[in-house]
């Protein structure tokens, strides 16, 4: 078990009033009332003697005072060799209200008025919590899934070399290996026309959007978004940038980008997710692409491209990126949270050359430059090939738990209740829930049964939202996504009685 260290600094002892004298009497006094506020806690152990009367410059045995007097009273515990600490049962009532007033740090005081922002980020905070690690959780690596022993080695060896060791502040861009490898793989993997110089490391897709923001819109310039849509994106755009967001319907083709010309002709971005929209999962057709390129052209405006998860694709290639159509007008993001893991933090955005300035200062004034020894573990991970036979090993995994799943939800669960979205991509599915379901309180209730699922009408524009629910597959076992498709298939049902048979329409596949 690691040592604590074995003394604490004390603040909350402030100033001794010397003009008052008794200052063991006043040490005394200011270390009970810190004890009954719960700044000093029950196990904590006090500075000694010697050190805390040369802090508050004191004499050694006006401290010893003070010490003694709190062990008669049950408030400290001395033990030999172990120091004195406050006592296990210390806390108690609080002091008089008299004692309180002494300490201008004690004084009650009003709940401070919010900024109206506040509540707003507070829902934002509330609706990004982390799920439990269980099905149907997204991007959990268990098991099989998660990088072996190669990434452990390589990260032993490069700490051992010195490259992960402390060091000052690092590029803002990130470690050039890691922008290398990045450069190529993505070149390789999804025709991107890219250049190490080009490429930003960042701490995923959520980080590269905002820096997106930032970089590419003004204060009262208009943003595409598809309706449904990431709510990261989303909430960035409502909550933290000074644009406007218009939201652009999605049929089976994808984004409609007529729709966006009617809606907003001027607007100056387009935040898209061209290989596998999400949440629905189809992919952007040619002919969409070639008209979102042409508007982009025209009106002199950016498109994002957000590439989260197009490495797994289990029917035919991945699509190539739209990036690669237009380097010039595309800024292009890519995560490695879906293929490795998402602690890991680590994602990139390639930019325009003419752009890559305004991102490197966007990203400087974020969070300086990304923390270096993963960047050059990911660099010699990818270089060695080890990404590649990573990713085609857990595309095969994820293949079969997709399959698995979509066999025992179609088994389990009526067609007038629950019917799955079509799609051949990534990490998650899409489970549709009849109309006058609550896809809110559907995964209220199932979190409740121990079962993670995410609700799909927030991330609808108001008025044009549809019930379903986010479920992934990843890093989860076949027993175990069976074991919650049955709980969850008992929640949908107990919801759907509760609303009667009259009140439900039949499914619209």
């Amino acid at each position: 078990m690691p040592r604590k260290a074995n003394a604490i600094d004390l603040p909350v002892l402030g100033t001794l009033d010397r003009a008052a004298g008794a200052l063991g009497r006043q040490l005394a006094q200011t270390l009970r009332e810190a004890i009954h506020r719960g700044e000093l806690r029950p196990g904590e152990a006090l500075p000694s003697t010697r050190l805390l009367a040369q802090s508050l410059q004191l004499a050694r045995g006006t401290v010893v005072e003070a010490f003694e007097q709190l062990v008669a009273e049950g408030f400290l515990e001395s033990r030999p060799g172990a120091g004195t600490r406050v006592a296990a049962a210390a806390q108690g009532e609080a002091p008089p209200q008299n004692a309180v007033r002494k300490n201008p740090r004690t004084r009650a005081t009003a709940a401070p008025d919010l900024p109206p922002p506040a509540a707003a980020f507070a829902r934002v905070a509330q609706q990004f919590s982390a799920l439990p690690h269980v099905p149907f959780a997204i991007s959990v690596p268990l098991g099989a899934t998660v990088p072996g022993d190669a990434w452990r080695r390589l990260g032993n060896r490069l700490r051992t070399r010195g490259l992960g060791a402390p060091s000052g502040y690092g590029d803002p861009q990130g470690a050039l290996p890691l922008r290398q490898a990045i450069a190529d793989y993505v070149r390789r993997s999804r025709s991107v026309h890219c250049e190490a110089q080009q490429v930003i490391v960042t701490s995923g897709t959520q980080q590269g959007l905002y820096l997106c923001c930032q970089v590419l819109l003004g204060a009262g310039e208009r943003a595409w978004v598809e309706n449904p849509a990431y709510s990261g994106i989303t909430s960035i755009l409502e909550h933290g940038a000074r644009a406007a967001i218009v939201r652009v319907p999605v049929d089976e083709e994808g984004l409609d980008v007529a729709a966006g010309i009617r809606l907003a002709p001027d607007a100056r971005v387009a935040f898209v997710t061209p290989s596998h929209q999400y949440p629905l999962g189809m992919p952007l057709s040619m002919a969409r692409r070639n008209a979102l390129l042409d508007w982009a052209r025209q009106a002199g405006a950016w498109i994002v491209e957000d590439d989260y998860d197009s490495e797994l694709r289990y029917a035919g290639h991945p699509f190539p990126s739209l990036q690669g159509l237009d380097a010039q007008r595309v800024v292009y993001l890519g995560t490695f949270s879906k293929v490795l893991y998402p602690s890991l933090r680590l994602g990139y955005l390639i930019a325009p050359p003419a752009l890559v300035p305004a991102f490197i200062g966007a990203r400087v004034l974020m969070d300086r430059s990304p923390p270096g020894a993963d960047q050059h573990a990911l660099a010699a991970f990818m270089q060695e090939g080890h990404l590649d036979r990573h990713i085609r090993r857990v595309r095969g995994i994820y293949a079969e738990h997709r399959r698995q799943l979509m066999h025992t939800l179609t088994r389990l669960l009526p067609a007038d209740l629950a019917w799955l979205q079509a799609s051949d991509q990534g990490m998650h599915l899409l489970l549709w829930l009849n109309e006058k379901l609550d896809d809110i309180e559907v995964a209220q209730r199932a979190a409740t049964a121990g079962v993670a699922v995410r609700a799909v009408s927030p991330m609808y524009a108001p008025g044009s939202a549809r019930p379903g629910l986010v479920l992934g597959f990843g890093g989860f076992s076949g027993e175990q996504m069976e074991a919650a498709a049955r709980k969850l298939a008992q929640v949908i049902r107990a919801v759907s009685e509760e609303i009667g048979p009259g009140r439900r329409k039949t499914s619209r596949r």
